[in-house]
């Protein structure tokens, strides 16, 4: 394994799922740590750092969500849920805390480890600037918003917007396109990697949050509309 293998934190109290998945990750040239409580994945979290982590719902201490919920505090780290439920509301739940993927159990390793490299190529700068380094530091028709591609950072009103991967996304294809709708659907298959396994609710679950970050920057005006039963576009300032 390579020094500088991206490392993958496995919140899992199910040592031979983890091993498992640890393993998988190996092949794909990923290092792993591995964590029984959410307590101590916490800690952990605090203390290293990481690029992505995989948390199981049914953790012995206290649940994955809960975890998720302590982690988006200080955190924009992309997560992966495990869990060996596939009703509706556990993938609501997961999507509105601002999971980036979600795997029900029994799974293919291999296939978990595959969806780790999707959501790591699409969150490193490097790789979101791959093809388009010269729209490092893009200019928007927005004068609101500049979008800085290296670093996957947007700035509204001269303030850098602490977004997480999904709601950069989102945003970001809002502001390249100002005032088109854009359905539930298409706004999914921007920000998500499989937005099969999404749902409407988590689209409006995150604009929310998006409305409420650019709210805090500035309150005179909201540049996010609601198209009732079409979808949301980007409004031009008053």
């Amino acid at each position: 394994m390579q020094p500088d293998s991206p490392r993958i934190l496995i919140v899992e109290d199910e040592p031979s799922i983890a091993d498992n998945i640890a393993f998988a990750l190996q092949l794909d040239g990923f290092s792993s740590e591995h964590q029984l409580l959410a307590s101590t994945a916490l800690s952990q979290l605090h203390a290293q750092t990481f690029e992505l982590v995989i948390i199981d719902v049914g953790l012995p201490d206290f649940n994955g969500f809960e975890l998720c919920k302590k982690i988006r505090e200080f955190s924009n780290i992309p997560i992966i849920f495990l869990t060996a439920r596939s009703d509706e509301i556990d993938r609501i739940l997961g999507l509105e805390l601002g999971a980036d993927d979600y795997v029900t159990k029994p799974f293919s390793p291999r296939e978990l480890s595959t969806r780790v490299k999707t959501i790591l190529r699409r969150v490193t700068p490097s790789n979101l600037s791959h093809h388009h380094s010269e729209l490092a530091h893009n200019t928007t028709t927005d004068n609101r918003f500049q979008i800085d591609n290296e670093r996957a950072a947007i700035t509204y009103c001269n303030h850098k917007l602490e977004l997480t991967r999904i709601e950069y996304f989102l945003l970001s294809k809002l502001i390249e396109h100002p005032e088109r709708v854009f359905s539930r659907e298409q706004l999914m298959q921007a920000a998500w990697d499989n937005p099969e396994h999404s749902l409407d609710r988590a689209v409006d679950t995150h604009i929310k949050g998006l409305r409420a970050k650019l709210n805090k920057v500035s309150s005179s005006h909201q540049p996010i509309k609601t198209h009732r039963g079409l979808g949301y576009s980007l409004e031009p300032s008053e």
